[in-house]
């Protein structure tokens, strides 16, 4: 374990081994297996889990007992409620495990601290916050400015490996759509090719 967060941090900020050292110190190591929860919603969600090996989702339910997913994280990737986590308010969402998962947690106390601590820290979780939101923007463009064959083409286009590894059902929850309209959406495709 940590192979792949600090390989991960090193493609934006610079190491030393004593920063390796603080950040491994500040670590939780955490195991899921599939469909096991590592938040739910009500809950005030006390970490951020960065994910060393498995994908989990991040979801919510609407008022007609629907999942509503609002992402996906795979290897190299964080997840978390991030606003119950800044205000210690009640989780908004769930988080599981689609596939069996090793997670390294960090703690509000512990992420509070590097970023006192450890300057590299702070700005790879800066850069992290940073993307997540260019991405969030990109996502709700998507959303409301592009037909449903142009959406599915640029989900699979840019996430391919969570393609290959996650339900239809779920991909079609996280685009906001039936399964069966995520269907007809791919034999449209298939049948233009």
């Amino acid at each position: 374990m940590y192979e792949v967060f600090f390989e991960t941090i090193q493609k934006q900020v610079s190491l030393t081994k004593k920063d390796q050292a603080i950040l491994k110190s500040y670590l939780t190591p955490k195991k899921l297996r599939k469909k096991q929860y590592l938040l739910q919603e009500g809950d005030v969600c006390k970490f951020v889990a960065f994910v060393e090996k498995g994908v989990l989702r991040s979801y919510t339910i609407g008022e007609k007992g629907n999942e509503h997913i609002i992402q996906f994280a795979i290897e190299g990737w964080l997840i978390s409620d991030l606003y119950s986590f800044l205000t210690a308010e009640p989780a908004t969402y769930t988080i599981d495990a689609i596939e069996d998962c090793e997670l390294l947690l960090i703690s509000k106390g512990a992420h509070e601290d590097l970023l006192h601590k450890l300057p590299v820290y702070e700005t790879w979780i800066r850069l992290q916050i940073t993307s997540a939101y260019i991405a969030l923007q990109k996502r709700l463009t998507s959303v409301i400015s592009l037909p449903l064959e142009e959406r599915y083409q640029g989900f699979t286009a840019l996430y391919p490996h969570i393609v290959q590894r996650v339900p239809q059902h779920m991909i079609a929850s996280y685009m906001g759509l039936t399964p069966e309209t995520l269907s007809r959406v791919r034999k449209k495709i298939t049948t233009r090719r």
